[in-house]
């Protein structure tokens, strides 16, 4: 086995957290999808499917490396939102603890001298860059907009701020 047992409980407990964000984001797409907000609503369901392969590439990893796979029961996710800024303001909240929590798994994989681990969190440190910045971008101009979801719907048209996975 190339995995220590404890590595592989954090792993399990991340893929947990992954089809989490996965499950939350198709909730948030659905608020949207429900006010006729297309563009939001398409956001949402795009992090939703990368949130569910980053769940897999987890997944995999452990696979590779001979260890078990053990999901942990999942949350339900919050299907209820006063308003749009909430929403996105909810994932980002969410976004930063994850980063925390990737952090966390390569400061374990770093104390334990797991270069394989080491090798393949990197992809997901560079991974939440990129996901607290698309999702700071979205709040501001959620903010911006004040009430008019009508220029982010434009904005999100003219400028997607999350690349296709």
């Amino acid at each position: 086995m190339l995995i220590s047992k404890e590595l592989e409980l954090a792993i399990n407990e991340q893929i947990g957290r992954e089809f989490s964000a996965s499950l939350q984001y198709i909730n948030i797409a659905t608020f949207f999808d429900s006010d006729a907000l297309p563009q939001l609503a398409a956001f949402f369901y795009r992090q939703s499917d990368e949130e569910r392969m980053h769940a897999m590439k987890f997944v995999h990893y452990l696979v590779e490396t001979g260890g078990e796979i053990r999901i942990p029961a999942l949350p339900q996710p919050k299907a209820d939102f006063v308003s749009t800024e909430t929403a996105v303001q909810l994932a980002l909240d969410w976004e930063n603890e994850v980063t925390r929590q990737i952090n966390a798994l390569m400061d374990l994989a770093i104390e334990q001298n797991d270069h394989l681990a080491q090798d393949f969190l990197r992809w997901f440190i560079r991974e939440q860059l990129e996901e607290v910045s698309s999702m700071t971008t979205l709040l501001h101009t959620v903010r911006r907009s004040k009430d008019n979801l009508l220029m982010v719907e434009d904005f999100l048209a003219r400028n997607p701020i999350v690349p296709e996975a």
